[in-house]
């Protein structure tokens, strides 16, 4: 009796066990749908680029992938969102190049640019095109400088916002050119260009996507590109360096997820973003858009934030760039 007593016993504990095991077994990644918080507006290069590569990551991986807007102070409400989400590769941000230039434009920023995320991968960079009203009497770079030196403090630049890619890389051609001009920041790009074309701001950056439309359609004028090579999207126009300043500055597309999500999940999303990115029909739809795709290592993206964090906090510093309130 003892004998038979232990072994319904030890067929009583493997039962029991069973499903216990099960319970702490890690379900596969990902399980259920992903949110992808885009800090802008829809619309705009941010939240179409990080649809076009999202939603097909969502594909590839099996779930489906929710892009979540959230808007407001120069995308740190959406960022913030995600840096205190749960790090099981459920919540994720993209970001732009506000996102380093805020991490010394606020002081009192509520989460850390570096420290508070696991950086994914940099989905794609686009230069800035330089653009002036019609109205301008200046068909290059090198007529544009010798106006603004000639009437200090009268031109005015427009820009998508305090800290945007366009606004600091203006502020680094002033301190490049020893030239000044009033910033006039919009809420967006579209009220920006809008007062561009009227001639009530006489010169303004931003990407091709937003501008080369309507400088190919004659209503404002482009003279410069801020790469360190000409577009493929715009051949015809020279870079800054070609004509005589050496100035680069762009705008990026990366994903980041919250610190301490696992290294494992980190990796699954970086190898379906890169794929996804790399893919033929993907590549050719993002280079229409007058970005160059990426689709980088987390290492590599990492050093990448880190990089510009450094080179817009010391343009910011130097031109003494503050956020009101």
């Amino acid at each position: 009796m003892s004998m038979r007593l232990m072994f319904a016993l030890s067929l009583v504990s493997v039962v029991i066990a069973a499903p216990c095991e099960a319970a702490q077994a890690p379900s596969k990644y990902p399980s259920r749908p992903i949110r992808v918080i885009v800090p802008y507006t829809p619309g705009g290069i941010t939240d179409v680029l990080t649809r076009m590569v999202m939603t097909d990551v969502g594909k590839e991986l099996g779930q489906t992938l929710i892009i979540d807007n959230r808007p407001g102070a120069n995308s740190i409400v959406g960022v913030d969102i995600a840096a205190k989400s749960n790090p099981d590769g459920y919540t994720l941000t993209s970001v732009i190049p506000a996102h380093a230039a805020n991490q010394t434009l606020y002081p009192k920023l509520p989460y850390d640019a570096m420290k508070s995320f696991a950086p994914v991968s940099l989905l794609g960079t686009a230069p800035l095109i330089v653009c002036v009203t019609n109205s301008l009497p200046a068909r290059n770079v090198r007529e544009l400088v010798d106006l603004a030196k000639a009437k200090p403090g009268q031109l005015s630049f427009a820009s998508s916002g305090v800290g945007a890619a366009a606004h600091l890389t203006t502020e680094l051609l002033m301190l490049t050119t020893g030239i000044k001009m009033v910033h006039v920041p919009y809420k967006g790009t579209a009220p920006a260009l809008l007062d561009l074309t009227g001639g009530q701001v006489q010169f303004m950056m931003d990407t091709p996507l937003s501008l080369l439309p309507h400088a190919r359609a004659g209503k404002i004028r482009a003279i410069a590109m801020a790469a360190d090579k000409r577009a493929a999207v715009a051949p015809e126009v020279p870079t800054l360096i070609e004509s005589g300043v050496h100035v680069v500055g762009g705008t990026w597309v990366g994903v980041l997820a919250p610190a301490g999500t696992p290294r494992e999940i980190v990796g699954t999303l970086n190898r379906s973003i890169a794929n996804v990115v790399k893919r033929q029909d993907m590549h050719d739809r993002i280079v229409q858009l007058g970005i160059d795709p990426v689709g980088n290592s987390p290492e590599e993206f990492t050093h990448f934030l880190r990089d510009e964090i450094a080179k817009w906090g010391k343009v910011i510093k130097a031109a003494n760039v503050k956020v009101e309130g």
